[in-house]
């Protein structure tokens, strides 16, 4: 006989958190109810004139990515918020999106669900992912950051050999691979990938990859005064 489709709705959760942080996270999100997750090993970058002089703008930052359902979103970004202090500037960032398709192992079967925009409270986000060769990463975050965004974070791809590969949104990415992700008002959205694409040349083949993602809610941001 065969199985019915599981019809639960799921988001992916992704925290950006100081090194030495990550398991942490994972665990506490366990015990919110999330099955289990990943980490990625990256960067922090923050464009402050004073770090610069001081060797540390660049910060060694884990990303944990969690999927859980959709219902158990707040929760979520409550204990998370609550256990690590995300409501404290430079505590660390989280934010979540609706998956569109997921599959499942309980049902083999692929769901497709319909995603609204997302955005909480009078601030819309998205998250933009940039795919470049080992050593464009800072490229893509000079072109961001002269369209309007104020950081990214640089993630690295893994493995021990040149033939190896991590996975991430079901893309190969080998070790000489940068991935930059940048979470930003959805107002400036096209100003920065317009940026992008004209710093590096995106658009060409072989040149990258680069994505936008909405977001549904966002944990631990604080706005310029």
């Amino acid at each position: 006989m065969e199985q019915e489709a599981i019809k639960n709705e799921y988001n992916l959760t992704f925290v950006v958190i100081n090194a030495g942080q990550g398991s942490k996270v994972l665990k506490e999100a366990k015990e919110l109810g999330v099955s289990g997750g990943t980490i990625f090993l990256g960067k922090g970058t923050v464009k402050s004139h004073i770090l610069e002089l001081l060797g540390l703008e660049e910060i060694k930052k884990e990303i944990v990515l969690l999927v859980s359902d959709a219902e158990l979103e707040e929760k979520i970004h409550k204990g998370l918020s609550k256990k690590f202090h995300l409501d404290r500037p430079n505590h660390g960032i989280a934010f979540s999106a609706p998956l569109k398709q997921v599959l499942s192992s309980r049902s083999s079967k692929l769901e497709v669900r319909e995603i609204n925009r997302g955005g909480q409270g009078n601030m819309r986000y998205e998250a933009i992912f940039t795919v470049v060769d080992l050593g464009l990463g800072q490229d893509v975050v000079d072109a961001a950051t002269t369209a309007g965004s104020r950081g990214a974070t640089i993630i690295h791809g893994r493995g021990s050999g040149i033939h190896e590969h991590s996975m991430f949104f079901s893309m190969n990415i080998e070790p000489e691979k940068e991935i930059v992700m940048i979470l930003i008002e959805t107002e400036k959205v096209e100003n920065v990938i317009e940026a992008i694409k004209d710093k590096i040349n995106i658009d060409e083949p072989g040149k990258g990859i680069l994505f936008s993602i909405d977001v549904n809610r966002t944990t631990g941001l604080f706005q310029q005064k």
